[in-house]
């Protein structure tokens, strides 16, 4: 079965959003989620803004103090966006690009936290496993992820 496109640029550079109703209510709920972990020191978030100076402590601290709160910032800014167009139905350019940005940050979170690898098999779950439900969560925004991306670039 092909699946139909859930992105898809338009002629006026709008981007159509064709997210069925049960999508929508899920994406809905996952903002909130991430805002309420942004700022903690919840280990799932590491991967969200990495080191940029990773073999000189004092630049490090230096940096998070100069860049820390501006990247929260633009991160809760993205989760914004999601949340005031979730029931939208078309984006601009702007719109698009945040989406991907806080479709990006779920991800890197969720992975943080299932520990997901390169060479995990994650179709191999056991269907019992209670893990599975995330698996398939993050596999789902992996899939609109590339739907952003595919849209933005055109293709």
């Amino acid at each position: 079965m092909i699946e139909r496109r859930r992105i898809k640029r338009a002629r006026d550079g709008s981007f159509h959003l064709r997210l069925p109703g049960v999508e929508r209510d899920l994406l809905r709920t996952l903002p909130a989620q991430l805002r309420a972990l942004l700022g903690s020191a919840d280990p799932a978030l590491r991967r969200l803004a990495p080191p940029a100076y990773v073999d000189d402590p004092e630049h490090e601290a230096e940096y998070r103090r100069l860049m820390g709160e501006d990247l929260l910032a633009s991160k809760r800014a993205a989760l914004d966006v999601v949340e005031e167009t979730i029931d939208a139905d078309v984006l601009d350019e702007a719109q698009l690009t945040a989406w991907m940005g806080a479709l990006n940050d779920l991800r890197l979170v969720m992975g943080t936290a299932l520990d997901v690898s390169e060479d995990m098999d994650i179709e191999a779950l056991d269907d019992d496993d209670p893990q599975t439900p995330l698996f398939a969560l993050y596999g789902y925004l992996g899939f609109l992820q590339e739907q952003v991306v595919a849209a933005l670039a055109g293709w």
